[in-house]
């Protein structure tokens, strides 16, 4: 019997990308991997677009709140994937070896609903699959 594995999704501000793909894969792959999101300069709070997003695809929102990747150094992690350039370059050492996944996402903050929803949708078609490939899920 396996045991879940913990992906932590990596963006700058924890507001939008990462939170959105914490959502996707907690809900998609439920039972496989424990996601968590955290940002390395997190924002307030989660941009109401990503929210209004996840919602109207039917996804929970509950819990969802920005996180510094500070607080999350001792936790075991088995993948992080960073979702913005920024992050991938910022992304701090963790005290063991981590095993890292690049997979950029555009970042709609600013834009209409219908850009986080396009976001929304691009995270679950291409960060699923990459998440079940690289933990052989």
């Amino acid at each position: 019997m396996s045991t879940r594995k913990t992906v932590l999704v990596l963006c700058t501000g924890n507001s939008c990308r990462s939170q959105m793909g914490e959502a996707i894969l907690n809900h998609d792959l439920a039972g496989l991997v424990h996601a968590v999101s955290a940002g390395t300069r997190p924002q307030p709070r989660v941009a109401e677009g990503a929210l209004e997003a996840l919602r109207l695809a039917g996804l929970p929102t509950a819990g969802l709140h920005p996180k510094d990747v500070d607080s999350l150094l001792e936790t075991p992690i088995d993948l992080v994937v960073s979702v913005c350039d920024n992050a991938r370059e910022t992304c701090p050492v963790f005290p063991r070896p981590v095993p890292r996944l690049h997979l950029p996402f555009h970042d709609p903050h600013g834009e209409p609903l219908e850009s986080f929803i396009a976001v929304r949708d691009d995270i679950r078609n291409r960060l699923v699959p990459a998440v079940r490939a690289a933990l052989n899920l």
